[in-house]
C-alpha cells in the first residue's frame, strides 16, 4: 500500500501537463490506478519473501533476485495498459474527450509507479525487513 500515494504524484503531474481537471473520470482512473499499482507491488514484495523464506539467507539478495524475476511481468502489465489506452488519452475516437481524464491518470500514475515499484518498495521492504541475524530465531 505504501506505492498507492506516490503514484499520485504522477496522476497529479500528467494533469497538469495536459490541462485536464481532477474530475469524476480521473477519480476513476485512480482508483483503476490503486489496482495495478498494488497488483505490482504484490508481486515484488511476494517474491521476495518467498525466496528469503526458501533460496536467499539475506533479504538484501532475495529483493534484487526478485526485483530480477519481476521486471518484466511488472513492464508488462504497466507497457500493455498504457498502450492500450494511449489513444483515448489522446481523444481519438467517438466520446474520447469525455474519457481522456481517465486514460492521462492511469497513464502518469502508471509510469510514475512503475518507477516507485521498482526502486523505493524494495528499498523500504529491505529497511522493515528483520535481517538475517534474527532469522529463525523466536
Amino acid at each position: 500500500m505504501f506505492s498507492v500515494p506516490l503514484a499520485a504524484i504522477g496522476v497529479l503531474v500528467i494533469l497538469f501537463v495536459t490541462g485536464s481537471t481532477l474530475n469524476l473520470q480521473s477519480g476513476i482512473g485512480c482508483i483503476l490506478l490503486g489496482g495495478i499499482v498494488v497488483n505490482n507491488a504484490i508481486l515484488l514484495v511476494d517474491q521476495a519473501g518467498q525466496l528469503y523464506r526458501n533460496d536467499f539467507p539475506d533479504v538484501q539478495l532475495a529483493v534484487l533476485e526478485a526485483g530480477r524475476r519481476r521486471l518484466r511481468p511488472i513492464l508488462m502489465t504497466t507497457l500493455t495498459t498504457i498502450l492500450a489506452l494511449l489513444p483515448l488519452a489522446l481523444g481519438i475516437g467517438e466520446g474520447a474527450d469525455a474519457q481522456a481524464p481517465l486514460a492521462r491518470a492511469v497513464i502518469g500514475g502508471l509510469l510514475a509507479s512503475t518507477l516507485i515499484t521498482l526502486f523505493l518498495i524494495p528499498v523500504v521492504y529491505v529497511l522493515l525487513h528483520p535481517g538475517p541475524q534474527s532469522k529463525g530465531q523466536l
